[in-house]
């Protein structure tokens, strides 16, 4: 049986059968002991019979006919007392088809029509007790299907409530399986099948984290490696004409240094995305880290300190992951940088705030439409018609910016400065100088 509901039904079905058996069982023994002792004790209905001949004898029929009248109130049977011949001492009436109907008292043994008979020592009178009718099972069967109709009602509504979940939950991890993880149950049940359904809510969340945290690595791989790629090589083409060769060599040795950081970062970022509970913050300098980013980046655009420009760096402890923070902030520079005109830079500044820090990031280029701002921090996109492709982005840079700065409790969005872009970065764990960085 491969149905819960049949399992269900059928198992309640074997239930109430193997009640209805053993309940016809004690019906028919009880039957046939109330049968075979017709009377209250086995010497009772010797003690009617003396009892009525001895008021026959002295009173007549009609002292014989009032205690007959007083016993069958009493006991609930027909008592006939007979003579030799079979005729009622009462009224006179025949009774010899009752004498071959009857069985014999004195052995406890009834007829099959609950009568039964016993006679005086000297076989002058005889008691005929006529018990209630004999017990007629067929005649209970309309009531005990009744009873089944009624348990097969209670038992359907019962197999769909533990059914129906069940196939549900079956087809769930079907569709699951097939590669569709948004599937959930989101069962309001606080029963077992509900905790089942709770359960592989769970597990499909994690699932799904881990394999699009998995997804993510390898797209921000392919994103995060070429600016480190880029600089290395600008650094290999200084290295063969630099009059100082050791510095273009530290120059060198540190870019190769910054490819294991990004590898390595870009693996913790998708690590902390898919388990939270593995960031292990620090305490840093903002202000230094942002005045690094500008260095670097000034670098990736040639080196010319008018490309970007710092306009002001409040001094500011943050308490988080340096790295990826750096990653996530050196991210937005790199795109104002990637999407302004030549002619025009990019200015950074690092506010302090009651309630934390803000970072400004603006370029003057032609910025983006209102109603796709929200969009360009989403995954691949750019917008074609106000910033081109021929810098080969992929369109990750910003979304690996909004997950590093979410990590870290903060928010990010942008507007349009006209001319250009500003991208803003609250940080809510910034501290005020004064505390030593981490």
């Amino acid at each position: 049986m491969k149905s819960v509901y049949t399992k269900i039904v059928l198992w309640s079905f074997s239930s109430l059968l193997i009640s209805l058996v053993a309940y016809f069982l004690v019906t028919q023994w009880v039957t046939v002991r109330s049968r075979r002792e017709i009377g209250l004790v086995p010497r009772f209905p010797a003690f009617i019979l003396d009892e009525t001949r001895r008021s026959y004898e002295a009173g007549g029929a009609g002292d014989a006919a009032q205690f007959l009248a007083r016993v069958n109130t009493a006991i609930g049977a027909r008592h006939y007392v007979v003579d030799s011949q079979g005729r009622d001492i009462v009224t006179g009436e025949d009774r010899s088809d009752l004498l071959r109907q009857a069985g014999r008292l004195e052995e406890h043994r009834p007829s099959s029509a609950g009568i039964g008979v016993l006679a005086t020592a000297d076989g002058k009178y005889r008691l005929i007790i006529a018990g209630p009718p004999p017990f007629a099972l067929w005649r209970y069967f309309p009531y005990y299907g009744l009873i089944l109709l009624a348990i097969a009602i209670l038992c359907w509504p019962l197999a769909v409530n533990i059914g129906a979940p069940l196939r549900l939950l079956a087809e769930a991890v079907d569709r699951f399986g097939q590669g569709d993880l948004s599937t959930r149950l989101r069962f309001q049940r606080r029963d077992e099948i509900g905790n089942l359904a709770t359960s592989f809510d769970r597990m499909a969340d994690r699932i799904e984290t881990l394999l699009v945290a998995e997804r993510r690595l390898l797209q921000d791989v392919s994103h995060e490696l070429r600016s480190p790629l880029a600089r290395l090589s600008f650094a290999t083409e200084l290295a063969r004409t630099a009059p100082d060769r050791d510095a273009a060599m530290d120059r060198i040795k540190k870019e190769i240094s910054r490819l294991s950081e990004v590898v390595a970062t870009l693996i913790e970022v998708t690590r902390n995305e898919g388990d939270p509970s593995t960031v292990r913050p620090g305490t840093f300098a903002l202000d230094e880290l942002v005045r690094q980013v500008v260095e670097d980046c000034r670098l990736e655009s040639g080196g010319d300190d008018s490309r970007i420009r710092l306009l002001k760096a409040d001094s500011l402890n943050i308490s988080g992951n340096r790295e990826v923070m750096r990653r996530a902030i050196e991210n937005v520079v790199r795109n104002a940088i990637y999407y302004s005109p030549p002619e025009s830079g990019v200015e950074v500044s690092l506010d302090s705030r009651s309630e934390g820090a803000r970072i400004f990031v603006r370029d003057y280029g032609p910025g983006v439409p209102d109603h796709l701002l929200d969009e360009i921090f989403k995954p691949f996109f750019r917008v074609d018609d106000s910033r081109t492709g021929s810098t080969g982005g992929l369109g990750l840079g910003l979304t690996i910016a909004s997950r590093a700065v979410h990590l870290h409790n903060g928010s990010i969005r942008a507007g349009n400065a006209e001319p250009g872009l500003m991208v803003e970065i609250d940080l809510p764990d910034a501290l005020a100088e004064n505390q030593p960085a981490g």
